[in-house]
């Protein structure tokens, strides 16, 4: 009863407005890394790939009622994530009801956030995922798969999710920094076709969230 009742709400959410969010999480790590980011995004799907999303992202707690307002939610940062149970357990509910949860390690993330990945999928591991799925191939296509943005430490880069009854409903970037292009161009300095592999990647996660 509980996943239908998720479901219709997301459903009659998601059908009339079309609005994304930045996790808000405890645990100390730097949550509100990359301010600049998500409205970048947006602004630049509006007007390559005929979204309607609103300007402005939301911000939600991982235990909130609210979290069934947004069809994708994303999550960066450099340091420790804590979720409660209460947390995971919301967190989980939102995912089988057909939300999205988009976490992209900005260098730092990985020791803390893959355990707290397992406490919302206690019995689902994160998988590689191949670049022939359809989240590299349209609007733009990886053939490689994942892009590597931030070259940092020159591993890499990788693309782990968990699926569901074969629908991917949770994306960890990894050893890329999308977020890290996706901002203003005098943050980073980053070179112009970096900054639009980058949003270009993440035109296609809002694609697939929005078509699948």
């Amino acid at each position: 009863m509980k996943k239908i009742y998720y479901l219709l709400l997301l459903i009659s959410v998601t059908s009339f407005s079309q609005e994304i969010a930045l996790l808000k999480y405890s645990g100390g790590g730097d949550w509100y890394a990359n301010p600049t980011s998500l409205p970048n995004l947006i602004k630049y799907c509006n007007a390559n790939i005929n979204t309607k999303i609103k300007l402005k992202p939301g911000t939600v707690e991982p235990g909130s009622p609210d979290l069934l307002s947004y069809p994708f939610v994303h999550m960066t940062g450099h340091g420790n994530v804590v979720f409660s149970d209460a947390d995971a357990i919301n967190l989980r509910n939102y995912l089988l009801a057909g939300g999205f949860l988009h976490i992209d390690d900005n260098y730092g993330m990985d020791q803390y956030i893959r355990k707290e990945i397992k406490k919302i999928f206690p019995n689902n591991d994160l998988v590689e995922i191949p670049s022939n799925h359809a989240i590299f191939q349209k609007p733009y296509l990886f053939p490689n798969g994942l892009p590597k943005i931030h070259e940092h430490d020159g591993k890499r880069p990788q693309a782990f999710g968990i699926f569901i009854e074969n629908k991917l409903v949770l994306l960890y970037t990894f050893e890329s920094d999308l977020g890290d292009g996706w901002e203003d161009p005098e943050v980073n300095n980053d070179p112009i076709d970096v900054r639009e592999k980058a949003l270009k990647m993440g035109a296609n996660i809002i694609h697939y969230i929005f078509n699948n």
